[in-house]
């Protein structure tokens, strides 16, 4: 919570830093990242507002065109702000377009031309289509063609706002991609600087970031006076061992915290504890990680035990463990880890079913009754942390994934642990990922 002694302004200030902070941070580590329009439900009270209060305004437009003389006051206050809105697409080196647009849109003889009753809006508005059609992203070609066919005046205007809102919308997107490379060279020294003045204004805003540290220097620590638990993978180090000092060392380096700190959130558990305030922004991208690393542990278990049940020659047929994996996959798809068990119940009748159908097609003899009896109680038994085949895999994985949050570079096809081939794509994929965030955060 913040110091009692910051004012409103103070507040609103820092609301506005984390704001400009965060947006910076998405474009550099979000490739697809763009702004929306905002938009509400629809029986929401801000939309039922809103719609009201839009209503309100083209009903009252309407009305004013309608009469006799017609009152143009309101539609030469929106001529004034459908201009105002086509210069500001404009780039520097428009500048004739700019002078068509100072040339059509003269706001002066159009209040002259409404006095005199010989505002002709469709001639104007007819200029304004022909400039929208060549400032408009291709996206929006159609859309700007569909209103040529308007012929009432109120709902043409109406649609012209509509579309140059999302033309404003695409050019702030284009200059979001411009500018990107641009912030990937100077991302980290940016959010350094504005860190910084956050933190100053906000001197005791990391205790949880404090504790995340605390816990994972009190884990190297531990690790490294006595022998890791984990054998390593292939050479790698074991999560056990991230890192870890020499015995004769009492203090843990930072890289081996900082090593430990990051793959300790793999393991988190949301709703226990606090999420480390330095990691905030990228709180949703490692919890997807962290939900793909146990869908993944998930599928690998399945497919290893099913192997050592079934034996090689039919998990090397033709499709097997691909089908396997597909089924697994979807049945695991957007569940949370605490739903497992009812899942691997339906994916040890997937798997069995599977496998009769695989016998059968291959002319072997049906899976007798006891073995796929306990192929489906090993399946349901990986739902259990404590599983010895689901540890396994995990170790594996969290082993290989700890090479790609090395400063000294990410991980190659070539070292891959063996057993996790099935899910060798996918967990290059979440390497990648997880890596990338890491690196920028490190």
């Amino acid at each position: 919570s913040p110091p009692p002694a910051l004012s409103i302004n103070e507040l609103q200030q820092i609301t506005d830093d984390i704001s400009k902070l965060t947006i910076a941070h998405e474009i550099v580590l979000n490739s697809d990242f763009k702004l929306q329009a905002a938009s509400f439900s629809p029986k929401s009270l801000e939309n039922i507002v809103k719609e009201t209060l839009h209503k309100a305004f083209w009903d009252g437009l309407e009305e004013q065109l309608s009469a006799s003389p017609p009152d143009y006051t309101r539609a030469i206050q929106l001529l004034q702000e459908i201009k105002e809105a086509l210069l500001s697409l404009l780039l520097p080196r428009h500048n004739q377009l700019r002078s068509q647009i100072e040339e059509a849109l003269d706001m002066e003889l159009i209040r002259q031309e409404a006095e005199h009753g010989a505002l002709d809006i469709r001639a104007l508005t007819v200029s304004v289509l022909g400039t929208m059609a060549r400032l408009c992203a291709p996206v929006r070609d159609e859309e700007v063609r569909g209103l040529q066919s308007l012929t009432d005046p109120a709902r043409l205007l109406r649609e012209i706002f509509r579309v140059l809102d999302l033309m404003k919308m695409d050019m702030v997107n284009f200059t979001i991609q411009s500018l990107r490379i641009h912030l990937q060279d100077h991302s980290i020294q940016y959010e350094r600087e504005k860190f910084q003045e956050l933190l100053d204004k906000l001197p005791n805003c990391l205790d949880h970031t404090r504790e995340w540290l605390c816990k994972a220097a009190a884990e190297v620590s531990m690790s490294s006076s006595q022998p890791s638990p984990h054998p390593a993978v292939n050479g790698s180090p074991a999560p056990g061992s991230l890192g870890a000092v020499s015995r004769s060392t009492t203090v843990p380096s930072l890289r081996s915290v900082l090593d430990r700190g990051y793959m300790n959130l793999l393991c988190w558990e949301p709703g226990q504890k606090e999420y480390p305030e330095t990691l905030f922004m990228d709180q949703a991208r490692l919890q997807e990680v962290q939900m793909q690393v146990n869908q993944l542990t998930i599928i690998a278990a399945v497919l290893l035990v099913t192997s050592g049940t079934c034996g090689s020659t039919l998990c090397g047929s033709p499709g097997f463990v691909a089908r396997l994996k597909r089924v697994t996959k979807v049945l695991l798809e957007g569940l949370s880890c605490t739903r497992y068990e009812e899942a691997l119940e339906d994916i040890g009748e997937q798997v069995l079913r599977e496998v009769s159908r695989t016998l059968s097609q291959l002319g072997y003899p049906a899976f007798p009754t006891d073995k796929g009896a306990s192929l489906k109680g090993q399946i349901k038994n990986i739902a259990d942390k404590g599983n010895a085949v689901r540890r396994v895999i995990e170790q594996r994985i969290h082993s290989f994934l700890s090479l790609f949050i090395s400063p000294e570079g990410q991980n190659s096809p070539k070292d891959f642990p063996k057993g996790l081939d099935p899910i060798q794509e996918e967990l290059l994929e979440v390497g990648r990922r997880f890596g990338r965030v890491i690196h920028h955060n490190r």
